[in-house]
């Protein structure tokens, strides 16, 4: 299995990063083009993509589109776009996370290896985790609802992983985005109320009356009853 695959059609950035990243311990392969990348995908098994936005042909968004219709590996998304909506659609799309392009190379490297270590720190665990009618493969990033496959993308899938780990325990919202996402990410911690909404639309039964991540007033956020 090969570290890491960069899409970036801007070849000297793109052989500058993969330099910098084989220099730092990481196989990489270099894709010029999100077709490119996506055959390599789908011929090779890849630890984490480092994804840029701005492509001919098909773009990042696209590309992590068609990715997250199969593949679940952790994607790391870079662009010159330094609005919030970008970002947002990325994250929405399946992105883990995100950097301007504007990063140091110190920066990225933080940022992999940070998302390398929650991917599969967190893989490495228990495999199977099931509780209140919801199954996680951990290793193969599937979740399954009453015994049918659920779509979670990115950090959702690591959030009701981490959720699930600490099944009920009354977490606080800082312990929660600071384990799961981590300090050096570019998100705020209103984003984790966000993520809870989708997981909620995703895994409850009546997301309006959540009885699987309950809200602690005052607190954060509890999976399931207390342990």
């Amino acid at each position: 299995m090969t570290d890491i695959l960069i899409i970036e059609d801007d070849k000297d950035l793109g052989q500058l990063i993969a330099d910098f990243l084989g220099k730092e311990g990481w196989s990489v392969v270099l894709a010029d083009s999100a077709e490119k990348g996506l055959k390599l995908l789908e011929e090779e098994a890849f630890k984490l993509l480092l994804l840029d936005v701005m492509l001919p042909g098909k773009d990042g968004f696209e590309a992590l589109g068609e990715i997250r219709k199969s593949k679940n590996l952790p994607v790391l998304m870079m662009s010159a776009k330094s609005d919030d909506e970008s970002r947002i659609l990325g994250m929405e799309i399946g992105a883990d996370d995100y950097v301007d392009k504007s990063f140091s190379m110190p920066v990225l490297t933080s940022k992999i290896k940070a998302l390398m270590r929650r991917s599969y720190d967190i893989a490495g665990e228990k495999q199977i985790l099931s509780a209140e009618g919801i199954t996680v493969d951990v290793g193969a990033r599937k979740v399954y609802k009453n015994g049918e496959l659920t779509d979670l993308k990115g950090k959702e899938f690591e959030l009701l992983v981490y959720l699930m780990q600490h099944r009920g325990k009354a977490l606080r919202k800082e312990t929660i985005f600071n384990d799961v996402w981590g300090a050096d990410c570019f998100s705020e911690q209103s984003s984790l109320g966000v993520y809870i909404s989708w997981l909620r639309d995703k895994i409850e039964d009546n997301p309006r009356e959540p009885k699987l991540i309950k809200t602690v007033y005052k607190v954060g956020y509890q999976f399931g009853e207390t342990s």
